[in-house]
């Protein structure tokens, strides 16, 4: 089962969505005998309505809400849909870390899938990523688009015959420079690409990596910390290993976390956090190429 949810209206990058519970109304018993004028009306409706909703996308949630992003923004969902959402789409949730998936019979409806961060690891047995392994290859097949981040993007990987595991240089936190390869000509939704500088910062916390990416994936961008930062497939598949969803608050936040559970020392969080004093993220242009590659435009 999922929870899901119309979005109906909001401001971007201003506010957090406004967002309401999807209803449809419980359909109406009719004649078994139509006029041409009734049946006009009716299919008339139908396209108005199919108009209104506009494209349908799932965020297969992997990572459970911290106490701050519910308190701040209402939950992680609220933060994916603020920067890679438009007005008049719908956008569900799946929270795949608790077992939640769609059924396969209904993936035909999506325009496309986003899957987030997360604390487990891609490369981890947990039946619940397994599953989600399986979803992928499934999409895949489909063609359908999908857009991983972080763990969604390392998982991407191993569901398509990729490898990933642990970093060789340790924890990646706070902001990196990440540098797009010159030629982008494989990638149709980004041909404005003039307009994307040679390298963007963008926000990074992860300890595992890809190591290889799968057969027919070409790599776009890398770092001099991480030799896949992004990686595509044809025009259906994208991952990017650092956060283009984080705000800086979100990080920090999570810093401090890490740094209670004695998963990174002190001196390590520090600098971490000064990163992001120093400059700032891309995050308009990252926004622009999310949304690009999820909606072709």
């Amino acid at each position: 089962m999922s929870s899901t949810v119309l979005v109906l209206s909001y401001k971007r990058r201003t506010s957090p969505p406004t967002i309401s519970h999807s209803f449809k109304p419980k359909p109406t018993p009719f004649s078994s005998v139509f006029s041409p004028l009734c049946f006009s009306l009716i299919f008339l409706c139908w396209v108005e309505e199919m108009k209104v909703e506009g494209k349908r996308y799932a965020l297969f949630l992997a990572a459970r809400d911290s106490d701050y992003v519910k308190k701040v923004y209402g939950g992680y969902f609220n933060v994916f849909v603020a920067a890679f959402g438009e007005e008049g789409e719908r956008w569900d949730l799946y929270r795949v870390v608790d077992g939640e998936f769609p059924d396969l019979k209904d993936l035909h409806n999506y325009d496309g899938f986003v899957v987030s961060g997360s604390p487990y690891d891609a490369y981890g047995n947990d039946f619940w990523i397994l599953e989600l392994c399986f979803l992928l290859q499934t999409l895949d097949a489909m063609e359908k688009k999908v857009l991983g981040i972080c763990f969604g993007h390392q998982v991407l990987c191993r569901a398509l015959g990729g490898k990933v595991g642990k970093a060789y240089t340790g924890w990646d936190i706070g902001l990196r420079k990440v540098r797009i390869v010159k030629d982008l000509s494989a990638c149709r939704f980004l041909e404005d690409s003039e307009e994307i500088p040679p390298f963007l910062s963008i926000i990074e916390c992860h300890q595992d990596e890809v190591w290889e990416v799968p057969v027919g994936a070409e790599v776009i961008a890398f770092s001099d910390k991480t030799g896949v930062e992004m990686f595509t497939i044809g025009e259906h598949i994208m991952g990017i290993q650092g956060h283009p969803e984080y705000t800086p608050d979100i990080l920090c936040n999570l810093i401090d976390r890490l740094l209670n559970n004695d998963a990174i020392e002190r001196g390590f969080a520090e600098k971490a956090k000064l990163t992001m004093e120093i400059a700032k993220p891309d995050r308009k242009r990252w926004e622009k190429i999310c949304r690009s590659f999820l909606k072709g435009t």
